[in-house]
């Protein structure tokens, strides 16, 4: 039976078929047309051919807009995307809309109004002489090209729609013809087809991602590294994974609410040490273990910090193991980026589930070698106490006795002098052998008395005592959170010049009357040593961290020639507004 130019051609099934089905539903489609339209069989091919290759879906997309415009010699074609929900579109993939013309046009249009939202809430093919005289045309946004002829066919993957496929204005000025709807019919079917299959492959590709990057996380975590390092790993695996602007990472703050300890931004400082307070609902819901899944951070009510403006789509998943909750997740896009898919939320929830549970491993982990380094700080208390005290006290009195048999003037004033400083190597011991027998909870709260602590917790492994000197009423007007990062940064350093200065001097000094380079008075910590200095190409991870801790609070942190002959050594300065 031949088929009149009048006619409208049979709706495909509504299932997908497989390329056989398809084949075979062109064929039969195709049988006794007309001349015309068999002289077009061949571009039919090719175009299905066309579409079939490839697996990466934005590509075919692509691939599929620019076929249907060259088979229905169509100036513009676009694809939209209905969303999981069926109720407008994520994504819209255009051809013949050059990036100026788009750039001006701004956000991309939602399929919840107009021609564009009918077509998603009925399904069906829709030809238009005038799109313009429809009552269902909304209009278009400044700067759009005008478009009149519309060609709107529906595309089906697996049964499900997926989208449709709009083809505009027609070259020579004509309408689409039917002709033109069955071709774009049988290629709709294809590009399901098609579509089907680079799903299934980004499908297979993101999850393998995102597994690559558990394991990449597991093992920065128990690598036995530091903890910033680590939590830094977990921030930028979740913001590359996500293809977000920014990963972050947030801990329950001492305070209340969550405080952000960890970014991979462009950006990173601006947020680095930022608590949302426990007020927020976003917050309230991720200590209880709950998900947050926000469509624009910048607009939702429940987004309360001064961050969120610059965000659109946004994920926030608590990282919680063993019924804990150890801290949250946050994964943001930018400003008119598309919301994460169903499948992106899932993925995402995984790893979260996994880097909580390396970081209670991680967390286990070091509390083995935390216990380890106690036990050990004890039985070297204990040998301090019960052997080197007792020996130098013995040689002490052994020395008194020579000094009273001796009749030399020069003799008597060298062995008292040696007496003396007997007795302050044995005061520093016991004060050493105290800083050892200190638990973290037992810690003095005075910025001062933390210092001389660690100054004198460092001189056990050191061999010598780092020479100190405070500037300045440092217990008063040195703040908590500058104190805590500051007791940090010199554990840091103290750290650094034992493992890798092979010093013999070391000076410390606290000024909290410094001035800032910018001008806001300060407190500056300075950690200064005689040893080989920074090998070049050496690691900087605890450098990273110092200037990290001291940029979060507006600060700086730089080195520069120790206090060793011709400069030699390091010198530590780091500094923060008070």
């Amino acid at each position: 039976m031949s088929v009149q130019e009048s006619q409208e051609p049979p709706e495909p099934s509504p299932g997908t078929p497989d390329p056989l089905e398809a084949a075979t539903l062109a064929t039969r489609s195709l049988q006794g047309l007309s001349t015309e339209l068999t002289a077009r069989v061949p571009r039919l091919l090719e175009a299905m051919r066309s579409v079939g290759t490839g697996l990466e879906l934005h590509s075919t997309l692509d691939r599929i807009c620019e076929t249907a415009a060259e088979l229905a010699d169509a100036r513009y074609a676009a694809i939209g995307v209905v969303d999981t929900e069926g109720r407008g579109l994520s994504d819209f993939v255009t051809f013949g809309i050059d990036a100026e013309v788009a750039r001006k046009i701004g956000h991309r249009p939602d399929g919840k109004r107009g021609l564009l939202g009918a077509l998603i809430s009925h399904p069906e093919t829709v030809q238009l002489a005038d799109l313009t005289e429809d009552p269902r045309s909304a209009g278009f946004p400044p700067h759009h090209p005008p478009m009149k002829t519309f060609l709107g066919v529906p595309i089906r993957v697996q049964g499900e729609i997926f989208g449709n496929l709009y083809l505009a204005e027609k070259n020579g000025g004509g309408r689409f013809t039917d002709y033109d709807v069955h071709m774009v019919r049988v290629l709709a079917t294809e590009a399901g087809i098609a579509i089907g299959n680079a799903r299934l492959y980004e499908a297979a590709t993101q999850r393998e991602r995102w597994i690559d990057g558990s394991v990449a996380v597991t093992t920065a975590l128990l690598s036995g590294g530091d903890a910033d390092d680590a939590l830094a790993v977990v921030a930028e695996q979740a913001r590359h994974l996500a293809d977000s602007a920014a990963g972050i990472v947030m801990l329950p703050a001492e305070e209340g609410g969550m405080e952000i300890v960890a970014v991979s931004a462009e950006n990173p400082a601006t947020s680095l040490g930022l608590v949302v307070p426990a007020e927020s609902p976003v917050v309230a819901k991720l200590l209880r273990g709950e998900p947050v899944f926000v469509d624009d951070a910048a607009s939702d009510p429940r987004m309360v910090s001064r961050l969120t403006s610059q965000y659109g789509p946004c994920m926030m998943l608590p990282l919680h193991s063993g019924g804990r909750v150890l801290g949250a997740l946050v994964t943001p896009r930018g400003h008119g980026r598309r919301p994460f898919s169903e499948a992106e939320r899932t993925l995402a929830t995984q790893f979260a589930s996994q880097a909580a549970l390396a970081l209670m491993m991680a967390e286990a982990q070091r509390d083995r070698e935390r216990l380890a380094v106690f036990e050990d700080r004890d039985r070297i208390a204990r040998d301090l106490h019960d052997l080197v005290i007792q020996r130098l006290f013995a040689t002490g009195m052994m020395l008194e006795g020579a000094k009273r048999r001796s009749v030399v003037p020069e003799v008597v004033d060298g062995v008292g002098k040696a007496v003396d400083e007997l007795d302050v190597t044995i005061q520093e011991i016991r004060t050493a052998i105290f800083a050892l027998q200190q638990g973290p909870a037992e810690a003095p709260s005075g910025l001062r008395t933390r210092v001389l602590r660690e100054i004198n917790m460092a001189a056990v492994p050191l061999g010598f005592k780092p020479a100190h000197r405070f500037l300045g009423p440092i217990d008063a007007v040195v703040g908590e959170l500058v104190g805590k990062n500051l007791i940090a940064a010199l554990r840091e350093a103290l750290s650094n010049a034992f493992r890798h200065a092979e010093a013999s001097r070391i000076e410390v000094v606290v000024d909290c009357t410094a001035t800032l380079p910018d001008g806001r008075p300060g407190v500056r910590l300075e950690v200064a040593d005689d040893g080989v200095g920074i090998a070049e190409g050496g690691r900087r991870s605890g450098l990273r961290n110092l200037r990290r801790r001291a940029e979060s609070l507006g600060g700086s942190s730089s080195y520069g020639p120790g206090i060793g002959e011709d400069g030699s050594g390091t010198t530590l300065l780091w500094e923060a507004p008070l």
